[in-house]
């Protein structure tokens, strides 16, 4: 059986993973992670991944997320793009998630932030980003189009998340199945109120549903980075590596992923009680010291 990054590629583009060594696979097996001692530093290495991997095939597909986890990722990579000669002309990117109801001019939108924070300043087509509409007069037929969309384009190659405060991954919310697909959810207040911010800090205001890459979407990408700041992250990173599988906590799903980095500060890492054997590990496996030479 296929492994599931590779089962929805068309028959013309290769399956990276089928070409791994057994030695490599063995190696993918296991949730890497990794910890640096600022939110900056965690912010850069996750950039650096993204530039090498982007080096090494120009023409990938990158699932992209939002947030302010993630702005200095886009700053490092448009910095890389304008001093160190980047290509983004040939890749294609998809968006994990957007508002409904909100249209994507507003600044509130989630395309606005990509075309604020990466987009706009790289050189990419706007043909090539994909970010869900959150205005589309059909959402349930614009979610399978989307969904369609990234199965037509051989599946993501990396995959970029970030994590909430309650263990979701996208808008994959608490009970989310671990196979669902692109759908519209509603969110948790929890959420709602993490995202005031961005609607004049009024959680009142944030929407009540949106539309996200479903878990079992997250999981078809051949590699996943996930991206943890912060101490108000620490609990449910713990959930997510440490804790049972739960559809409680939707992170919980990456345990199963073949090819997962897991990257987060120190603040983050704070309640993580394996902490020994991740320490170890960064000192003793060569793909892990390789990362962050």
């Amino acid at each position: 059986m296929l492994p599931v990054a590779c089962r929805n590629r068309p028959a013309h583009m290769a399956c990276h993973t089928t070409q791994a060594s057994p030695d490599e696979r063995r190696r993918e097996s296991i949730m890497k992670i990794v910890i640096r001692s600022t939110a900056g530093q965690a912010m850069s290495l996750t950039a650096r991944i993204m530039e090498h991997a982007l080096r090494r095939d120009p023409a990938m597909t990158l699932g992209l997320a939002t947030g302010r986890t993630m702005d200095g990722v886009y700053a490092d990579l448009v910095q890389a793009h304008r001093q160190r000669g980047l290509d983004f002309s040939r890749c294609q990117t998809f968006n994990l998630d957007e508002y409904v109801g909100v249209p994507p001019s507003s600044g509130r939108s989630y395309r606005a932030y990509m075309d604020t924070h990466l987009f706009s300043q790289v050189n990419i087509a706007r043909s090539a980003t994909h970010v869900p509409d959150g205005m589309a007069p059909d959402l349930a037929a614009h979610c399978g189009e989307y969904e369609h969309s990234l199965h037509a384009s051989g599946g993501v190659d990396l995959q970029l998340l970030g994590l909430g405060r309650n263990g979701h991954i996208g808008f994959n919310e608490p009970f989310s199945a671990f196979t669902s697909r692109t759908r519209v959810v509603t969110l948790d207040p929890a959420t709602r109120d993490q995202n005031r911010d961005m609607f004049g800090g009024d959680p009142d205001h944030v929407p009540y549903h949106a539309i996200t890459m479903g878990v079992g979407t997250i999981l078809d990408a051949h590699r996943i980075v996930v991206l943890v700041t912060g101490a108000a992250k620490a609990a449910a990173l713990a959930d997510m590596i440490e804790g049972p599988l739960t559809a409680s906590t939707s992170a919980t799903a990456l345990q199963m992923h073949e090819n997962c980095l897991v990257i987060a500060d120190e603040t983050a890492a704070a309640a993580l009680s394996r902490r020994p054997f991740i320490d170890h590990m960064m000192r003793h496996d060569a793909e892990l010291k390789a990362l962050v030479s």
